[in-house]
């Protein structure tokens, strides 16, 4: 069976030998020795100035909304992981949805300001796929309309553009280490910010802590536990192997099959995070879908459905988003993929 990814696993042995400096002092949680050691070697790995462990990708779009106060509207493209929309409305916001960019996949720049209203605090866009939002324009748009800006990047470790990590970008960067990422800690993510913000978003993380009796502010138990950060450890160093390997699956996929890829954006080094393609249309797609499922293979459907058809939202007049969400279909996509399992999956799609 060929699933759309498959999590990568050190030796067992070397997580547990790390593992083990936690569990010799008896202390698993409440950041241990090796969550501050993750810190600091991912922002080593990174190039980035502070980085926030937590237990989930979800908890960091939360905490950033809530420490930068956040109220009213919220602009946010409908073609991204349902955590980007939920976190908003969870947070007693509302999502003004924007269409995207029908090539980059990523929020339209150019239609952003015809959304701003009285009522916009900020823009939350994602970097879909691990694939850059035009920042410098979104940047200058929130400096001009006095707006923050949250990125969803849960799919950009290790990927940068114009030099930087894209994690350098906007006023707080968010990302998940699910153990479906190329990075993982089984479940986890992260927070980056600017430095001005770090305090307000580390207390907010930590109950509000400020000491075992001091509480600063608000806040909600977002903490990285030992166990989650050993695997973290555990799996960094092979970083560059898992990047080698999935450079090379989806060097095959561009020569093999001739359905419409993802455009990267000029300037990007890019992480190979997906693999997504376009169909002429969703029959074309459902009937590649049952085809590959009936030889044990599994792509996925991301992003569908589009997020202003959920419950909790607004319908809005989305073409390109909902177009392409109906047509889209990442392939399998893994560091343990041979080129037998490439050429199954090849000549199923080119028989579409």
């Amino acid at each position: 069976m060929i699933n759309v990814t498959k999590t990568f696993l050190p030796d067992q042995r070397e997580f547990q030998d790390i593992l083990e400096r936690a569990w010799s002092r008896g202390w698993m949680t409440n950041r241990g020795v090796l969550v501050k050691e993750l810190e600091e070697k991912l922002k080593d790995h990174l190039g980035v100035p502070n980085i926030i462990a937590m237990t989930n990708g979800t908890l960091p779009i939360q905490i950033a909304i809530k420490a930068l106060k956040l109220r009213g509207e919220i602009i946010t493209p409908a073609f991204s992981y349902v955590a980007t929309t939920s976190s908003i409305v969870w947070e007693g916001c509302t999502p003004v949805f924007v269409d995207i960019h029908p090539e980059y996949l990523t929020i339209d720049e150019s239609l952003i300001e015809a959304a701003i209203s009285p009522r916009t605090s900020a823009i939350l866009a994602t970097h879909v796929f691990g694939n850059p939002c035009e920042v410098d324009k979104i940047e200058a748009i929130a400096k001009k309309h006095n707006l923050k800006v949250i990125y969803d990047a849960a799919h950009c470790f290790g990927a940068s553009y114009k030099d930087k990590s894209i994690f350098s970008y906007g006023d707080v960067s968010t990302c998940s280490f699910h153990a479906t990422k190329l990075f993982h800690t089984g479940e986890g993510g992260a927070l980056i910010c600017k430095p001005e913000l770090f305090d307000a978003m580390y207390f907010h993380h930590n109950f509000g802590h400020d000491g075992p009796e001091t509480f600063r502010s608000l806040g909600i138990n977002a903490k990285m536990s030992e166990m989650q950060a050993a695997m973290g450890l555990a799996v960094l160093p092979y970083m560059a192997h898992i990047l080698e390997r999935r450079e090379a699956v989806v060097s095959y996929y561009r020569e093999h099959i001739s359905l419409q890829a993802l455009k990267i954006r000029e300037g990007t080094a890019w992480n190979f995070a997906y693999y997504p393609v376009l169909f002429e249309d969703e029959k074309t797609l459902l009937r590649t879908i049952t085809a590959l499922n009936k030889a044990e293979i599994f792509p996925r459907r991301y992003f569908y459905p589009s997020l202003d058809t959920l419950g909790y939202t607004t319908a809005s007049e989305l073409p390109v988003t909902h177009d392409v969400s109906s047509r889209i279909l990442c392939l399998p996509l893994a560091h343990n993929l041979e080129v037998p399992d490439l050429e199954r999956i090849s000549k199923i799609i080119n028989k579409r």
